[in-house]
């Protein structure tokens, strides 16, 4: 048996509570608990906390609320814990809530975030974001509504003057220009994601948000280099991966999130997607988070269990490694998608809402008692 030992000797501005006890046996150990190697950083198991706003944040700068929310689900055993969709710019925010990395004064508060999710053993993810037209909007619980702006909202910004839906802005499309200068924020906001500490970084390409809109035909009539085309669609991408790299260490992971398909005729399909990841992967990029939708408004999805899963099987076909994503709710689901090689990476989002702890749980629920838990925590590991 190992003995206890601290995760990091960073010194930080608070009390550390991140010792475990690492007592690997010969025990048969669940794929869903197998460590994964990328590049030079190692995840303890395959259970990643998908990106999820918070919609709590003021001038993008984060918070005692981030730090709780990312920070539990690190002590609950994540082996990567992403934040939310941070914006790099202020108008690239879905709403003025949103977190940010657009100046260096938010590199600070993320930094002491970053610090304890390694502390717990957990690897610190960030995305990075522009939410193109489906911005300067309200929070959820607020209504999604447009904010004007004479009341504190932006211009939003697009490949093409063409809105979400009707209730939404007509966004500006964005001139040469405009494009450069996103692709250089998505520069800077890299470099500043390494000075905090950041040791993942994922490009949102997903959901109608920016990116997304320059992929999707649906979004992006544009007649220039920018657009028609397959190869046209995707340079945009193509130049902030390009960018990105630029500043992300070559021993740091990329990934990237795509919509792998806009469930609507006429849009982007899986056969893009499967065309786009050798593309990509050439360029840098690691594994790719296979959602969908969310580009169009009419789009039917046939939302269940699972059902994104196949998206990232059809793209590992591809020699890509990836993450599949979408109610992916119990232990046993987790556990048969990495039986079956479907993908590489479980990613989970409201189910870690509702359940910050589920990794531990998990992990007793398919026999894995090794798991390690904080010390703080070892008198519940098991049920007397």
């Amino acid at each position: 048996m190992m003995p206890y030992f601290f995760i990091s000797t960073r010194k930080f501005p608070f009390p550390i509570v991140g010792i475990f006890d690492y007592n690997l046996t010969t025990h048969a150990m669940p794929a869903l608990f197998t460590p994964l190697t990328i590049r030079s950083i190692t995840l303890k198991n395959r259970i990643v906390v998908s990106p999820m706003c918070q919609y709590s944040a003021t001038d993008g700068m984060a918070n005692e609320w981030h730090l709780v929310h990312l920070g539990s689900r690190a002590v609950g055993g994540a082996g990567l814990v992403i934040t939310e969709a941070t914006a790099v710019t202020p108008e690239g925010r879905i709403s003025p809530q949103d977190l940010g990395l657009w100046n260096d004064e938010q590199i600070e508060p993320l930094r002491r975030i970053t610090a304890f999710i390694s502390a717990q053993g957990s690897v610190p993810g960030i995305q990075l974001a522009h939410a193109g037209r489906k911005s300067s909007l309200t929070s959820p619980w607020n209504g999604d509504k447009l904010i004007p702006v004479a009341e504190g909202g932006w211009k939003t910004l697009a490949p093409s003057s063409i809105p979400f839906s009707e209730d939404k802005d007509m966004p500006e499309a964005l001139t040469h220009e405009g494009i450069e200068r996103i692709i250089d924020a998505f520069k800077s906001a890299t470099r500043r994601a390494l000075a905090a500490g950041f040791e993942v970084l994922e490009i949102h390409g997903a959901h109608g948000y920016l990116i997304n809109e320059f992929l999707s035909p649906l979004a992006n009539k544009r007649t220039d280099e920018y657009g028609g085309t397959f190869e046209n669609r995707v340079r945009f991408l193509m130049e902030i991966i390009a960018a990105v790299r630029a500043e992300w260490p070559e021993h740091l992971p990329l990934f990237l999130r795509i919509s792998a398909t806009d469930w609507a005729e006429g849009g982007w399909t899986i056969e893009d997607s499967k065309a786009l990841a050798p593309i990509v992967k050439a360029a840098g990029v690691d594994l790719i988070d296979c959602s969908s939708g969310a580009v169009v408004s009419f789009a039917k999805i046939p939302a269940k269990p699972g059902y994104q899963v196949p998206f990232a099987e059809a793209v590992k076909s591809t020699g890509m490694l990836t993450g599949a994503v979408g109610i992916i709710t119990t232990p046993e689901q987790a556990e048969e998608i990495l039986d079956k090689q479907q993908a590489e990476l479980i990613f989970m989002a409201r189910e870690l809402l509702r359940d910050p702890y589920f990794p531990l749980r998990a992990a007793r629920d398919l026999g894995y008692e090794e798991m390690p838990w904080p010390l703080q925590y070892e008198r519940a590991k098991r049920k007397k």
